[in-house]
Parts: structure tokens; C-alpha cells; sequence
């Protein structure tokens, strides 16, 4: 996670942040971050992360503790960072990771920060194996007077399985009789 929330419209837009369009996006590991710039990039819309004053911790399992202790005691982080102007979008992109089968603190701490009444709400979900889980819910909750539009759901590479693969590997290839290099 980074620490700044930040509007790259004017660094990437040819619009200069006057799009009535914003992709807002959490992403952890980069799938995510990938799904909105080009949704941004096809749409000519506004871009900017989502991101918490307070970093998450790069490790992935102390991410997921981090992240589990929020939802368990509701915690909202702060964001870093204001975005001026939300008043002229219309139409908002959301992408986010599903932490926990539920929506992320971060996201939760957007949608209380930016009104999201009035206006069309495009969410775009990525997970690790286990779907939206109640991501999308939690959503329609905390945005009631937005037009919530079906959802962009999509699996990306899940991180918990490619580290468990890999401790099961190391495991295989570690055991005396599968070291067979004269280094280790």
C-alpha cells in the first residue's frame, strides 16, 4: 500500500482532470492498479489511487492481519491526500481487491469521504479464488443513493496459493533427498 491518494489526471489525462468520469482504484499487488489505468485509458477518464496515510505492511501475511483487524473493529483509515473537484464526476469507476471476502478499509474510507449520491457507480472487483465474497453488499450499503451498475469481477493471481505452492515446494526440494545441488 502506498501513502498519498493522488489524482494522476493531470500527469496522464489529456482531459486535465475535467472528465466527468473517475477511475478510483485500491490496489495491493498490482492487478488491480492494471485493471483501472486501462479502464482510464479506454474511457478518457480521471485517474487516482486510493491510499492510507498509514502504509500497509508489505508482507503479505501482516497485510492480511492488518487488514482483518480493520473489519473486524471497523476501523477506517485515513486517506492521504484530498481529491479536489469530485463534485463533476458522474460517473465512478471503483476498483478494488476483496480483503476477506469484504470490502477493503480503504474503499469503505472513500465511499464515507466522497458522496457518492447522484452519481453511476461502476464497480470492478478482483479476488484471490473466493469471489466477491459480500464486497459488493457492503457496497450497495455504504453507497445507498448511487446507480450501481453489474460488476466487473474478475480472479487474479492469488498470492495466499503461489506462497503456499512455494512453501510446499521448498518443502519437496529441501528434504535431504531432494537437495541434489552441491551448493546447499
Amino acid at each position: 500500500m502506498g501513502t498519498a491518494f493522488t489524482s494522476r489526471a493531470s500527469q496522464n489525462r489529456t482531459s486535465h482532470g475535467s472528465s466527468s468520469t473517475l477511475v478510483a482504484y485500491l490496489s495491493r499487488s498490482g492487478n488491480t492498479r492494471m485493471i483501472a489505468e486501462s479502464l482510464a485509458r479506454q474511457l478518457n477518464a480521471d485517474l487516482c489511487a486510493i491510499r492510507t496515510v498509514e502504509p500497509y505492511p508489505e508482507d503479505y501475511e501482516a497485510h492480511v492481519l492488518r487488514a482483518h483487524q480493520q473489519q473486524e473493529t471497523g476501523e477506517l483509515p485515513v486517506l492521504a491526500g484530498q481529491l479536489t473537484g469530485f463534485d463533476r464526476y458522474r460517473s465512478v469507476f471503483l476498483a478494488f481487491p476483496v480483503w476477506g471476502q469484504n470490502l477493503p478499509a480503504p474503499v469503505r474510507s472513500f465511499l464515507a469521504q466522497y458522496d457518492m449520491e447522484t452519481r453511476i457507480l461502476f464497480p470492478c472487483v478482483t479476488h484471490g479464488g473466493y469471489g466477491p465474497g459480500r464486497s459488493l453488499e457492503i457496497l450497495a450499503q455504504l453507497a445507498p443513493n448511487a446507480e450501481i451498475r453489474p460488476a466487473f469481477i474478475k480472479q487474479c493471481d492469488s498470492e495466499r496459493e503461489t506462497l503456499g505452492l512455494l512453501q510446499d515446494w521448498t518443502g519437496l526440494v529441501m528434504k535431504p533427498e531432494g537437495i541434489h545441488s552441491p551448493d546447499l
